[in-house]
């Protein structure tokens, strides 16, 4: 008796959407059956609504006769929404150097809670062309996410307890189109969704570059073969004065006013060998180099440096300015009292994208642990440039410490106090990551009672990445840190993630400050030691 129910409320449904199929005139023989079925015992009351109710929602005639109407461009044949909404509580800290200094055992610390928006549409086009764009909180290209209670900017009494001064609105995170004219190419511009297979230790899993990619791939035997072709527009510079050149200048100026465009540019082929149904090896060396060296105006274009000045960084630029210091003209409070330098000073460059000739190896081996999947990865990278690029920071910073008039070359220390630092051009990670549903701990996947435990350790030399590229949470986007990362996420539905984070890192050289910039903890350099704890929920749609 229960299998012939559940073959005739089958039955029924049947019925029900090939009859509102036929014309939404139809509801009214449709409505008759169900009332027959529901007469004779088959269905019940609240059987017989909700087929009703799944009838109606996928039969476009029936909402159009009842006044909803919903209508798309013939060019668009699908349309997918995607994104999520994250919760995330944070402790984050920083210890000041340098060790044995005024503020050594002194610590940078952000407690704070946290959310997140991130809202898209992606699909296919007529013509094998796809598109996507997707929206989210926050202009910083490395972080969606935004602060309970920052309303930093705002004046009182109009910015007050919960406001929403700093929301930052909403800001394009992806737009682009794509076009697949054979199985094996597949050609994309715009602000496009990674396209390099890498890691965090290189790439900050935020990013969604800007530029033109080309991907190739195609099967032999076991062995599945893909390229990546990348050229990123890292920053278009605009000259400084239009005007003035379209009034006449001097040959010598020339420079000044032409296109100083940065590119990133990349070049990866890798392969996938399939051992057999449960494992399989990964493997793709990346090759990236940068063309041009943006505008003059920003830490892109001056050498790298990545040293601070008594444990502190003033700003990413080489611009020698009172106005880019915190308090500006004359002495500023530093965390935990004391008193920084005084201003007018160059600052030592946090940015700087010189003598970069990065060779990068991503791989894995995904493989089992009795049910359970499991993947071994690493990555190792080397800058080929690097023992130029640390010339080239010693150099400029002797040049702003020891320039004459400098009020900081007395009584402060010498940035290279162990002269130039060769051989620091590598970086590694080694990891293990298990679970029944591997990507889980970043949101790339879920289902419910499923689950990822995933940890690593890497080690990043202060010559060896891009330090714009270098992830902010772990370890605070900088270089010169090695140390360990740890998640664990668990999905409670088909659509809901928990997961929690701990990282901890330390100095490598005490020589050398730790390159790079991240507004989460700006001031710190050199960072003695760095711990990170974030506890998240992940709604995904």
């Amino acid at each position: 008796m229960h299998l012939k129910s559940h073959l005739a409320g089958l039955l029924a449904g049947t019925t029900v959407c090939l009859a509102l199929a036929a014309t939404a005139k139809a509801q009214v023989s449709a409505d008759a059956i169900l009332d027959k079925l529901v007469a004779k015992g088959i269905l019940t009351k609240g059987e017989a609504d909700e087929l009703q109710k799944e009838a109606v929602t996928n039969n476009p005639e029936a909402m159009k006769a009842g006044g909803l109407q919903f209508k798309l461009s013939k060019a668009i044949k699908s349309v997918e929404l995607f994104g999520d909404v994250r919760m995330r509580y944070e402790n984050r800290s920083a210890q000041i150097g340098p060790e044995g200094g005024q503020y050594a055992g002194s610590y940078d610390v952000a407690n704070r809670f946290r959310y997140a928006l991130r809202l898209g549409v992606r699909g296919d086009l007529e013509d094998d062309v796809y598109y996507g764009l997707r929206m989210e909180t926050s202009p910083n290209e490395r972080s969606p996410w935004n602060t309970f209670g920052n309303a930093s900017g705002g004046q009182a009494p109009f910015y007050g307890p919960f406001s929403k001064a700093n929301n930052y609105s909403l800001f394009i995170g992806q737009a682009y189109l794509g076009w697949r004219p054979t199985p094996w190419l597949d050609v994309s511009v715009g602000r496009v969704p990674q396209p390099l297979y890498t890691t965090s230790m290189v790439w900050d899993s935020d990013y969604c570059p800007e530029g033109a990619v080309e991907k190739i791939s195609f099967t032999r035997g076991p062995v599945d073969f893909f390229a990546n072709l990348a050229q990123f527009v890292y920053q278009d510079t605009t000259p400084a004065s239009s005007a003035a050149a379209e009034g006449g200048i001097s040959a010598a100026s020339i420079g000044d006013f032409s296109d100083h465009n940065a590119y990133l540019l990349a070049w990866q082929i890798g392969a996938v060998y399939h051992l057999d149904a449960n494992i399989s090896f990964k493997a793709a060396p990346v090759f990236y180099n940068y063309v041009g060296h943006g505008n003059q105006s920003s830490g892109f274009y001056g050498p790298f440096v990545g040293q601070g000045i008594n444990g502190f960084t003033y700003n990413t630029n080489t611009t020698i300015s009172s106005s880019t210091l915190p308090g500006g003209t004359g002495a500023t409070v530093a965390p935990q009292g004391g008193t920084l330098p005084a201003a007018n000073f160059g600052s030592y460059n946090q940015t700087g994208i010189n003598n970069l000739a990065i060779l990068e190896f991503p791989m894995e081996l995904n493989f089992k642990i009795s049910s359970l999947d499991a993947r071994a990865f690493g990555d190792f990278s080397i800058n080929l440039d690097g023992d130029a690029r640390a010339r080239a920071a010693y150099a400029a910073g002797e040049a702003i410490w020891s320039s004459p008039g400098n009020p900081n070359t007395v009584g402060n220390p010498n940035p290279f106090p162990g002269g130039v630092q060769l051989g620091q051009s590598q970086a590694m990670q080694f990891g293990l990551a298990v679970g029944n549903n591997l990507g889980l701990v970043y949101g790339q996947s879920t289902k419910k009672g499923t689950w990822e435990a995933r940890a690593y350790w890497q080690h990043v030399e202060q010559y060896a990445l891009d330090p714009n590229l270098l992830d902010s949470d772990f370890f605070e986007g900088r270089g010169n840190m090695q140390g360990f990362y740890s998640a664990f996420a668990y999905s409670f539905n088909n659509a809901m993630i928990g997961t929690v984070r701990y990282g901890w890192a330390e100095r490598i050289n005490n020589q050398l400050g730790t390159g790079g910039f991240n507004a989460d903890l700006p001031l710190p350099n050199p960072v003695n030691k760095y711990q990170v704890f974030q506890l998240d929920l992940t709604w995904r749609y």
